[in-house]
């Protein structure tokens, strides 16, 4: 199988993805990505310099390499390598240059390539496995899961903030406060009127929503004293399960 472009408007690779083959790399990033079905020695490249890579990311941050990294396709599986000067981020560990390359297991990986001004630069990756294990993502199909929730421009911004550590896969999340989340906020929209009341008004409203809608552990009687984090922890996790919330979201805060 060849390679094919993917558009930047092509939906979250955390969404699932449908292959002609198992073991098929999708590789995704803000500005559009690529496709390309599994054959020993086959790579994707991924960096700054667009004309030099298949998947251009952090095209404006000099911090980002021009060849930041490479997928490559050896003895049945995906393979990243780094050949940038900063590290990798994947969820779970540090990936420098120099070390071996990680193989990728079936289904969704965020890599993260950090930048200047403690920007992160998020590049997807999904690889398909064979037909039975391929995961279904139909968000118009209402008979399976999962459920994508339907919320307001303001929601889904307010709860993109207060759950970004969530979505940058940092290790051990924790939600911001309602001060740091409508801090943010009214620095990102300021004609807006952002506050704490607010903030917390929309959330427990997409809250209220999803325990009506079957979700558990999203009400102080389930959870139990004392509450903590423990309810917009939960409520951060749900709507990312169900991919109300994906990675790619983060965009709508680069700039802040």
């Amino acid at each position: 199988m060849g390679g094919r472009s993917l558009p930047a408007a092509h939906g979250s690779l955390a969404r699932g993805v449908t292959a002609p083959a198992p073991g098929t790399a999708f590789a995704l990033a803000l500005t559009g990505g690529m496709t390309l079905g599994p054959g020993e020695g086959r790579e994707l490249l991924f960096g700054r310099n667009r004309p030099e890579v298949h998947i251009c990311v952090g095209e404006d941050d000099p911090q980002v390499s021009r060849c930041q990294g490479r997928l490559t396709h050896r003895h049945g599986r995906w393979w990243v390598a780094n050949n940038g000067r900063l590290p990798l981020r994947f969820p779970s560990r540090l990936l420098f240059t120099g070390e071996e390359p990680l193989p990728l297991e079936t289904g969704y990986t965020p890599l993260f390539v950090r930048g200047s001004r403690d920007r992160e630069h998020l590049l997807e990756v999904f690889v398909s496995g064979p037909e039975t294990e391929r995961p279904v993502a139909l968000p118009g199909d209402v008979t399976r899961p999962p459920r994508v929730w339907v919320l307001t421009e303001e929601e889904k911004l307010a709860l993109i903030v207060l759950g970004q550590r969530y979505l940058l896969h940092e290790p051990r999340p924790q939600p911001l406060t309602w001060r740091q989340t409508a801090s943010q906020l009214a620095e990102l929209r300021p004609a807006e009127g952002w506050s704490e009341k607010r903030v917390e008004h929309l959330v427990n409203r997409v809250r209220a929503m999803l325990s009506r809608g079957g979700v558990p552990w999203l009400t102080r009687e389930e959870v139990g004293e004392p509450v903590g984090n423990a309810l917009n922890d939960h409520l951060i996790r749900a709507l990312m399960m169900s991919t109300t919330l994906v990675p790619p979201d983060l965009a709508l805060i680069d700039a802040a």
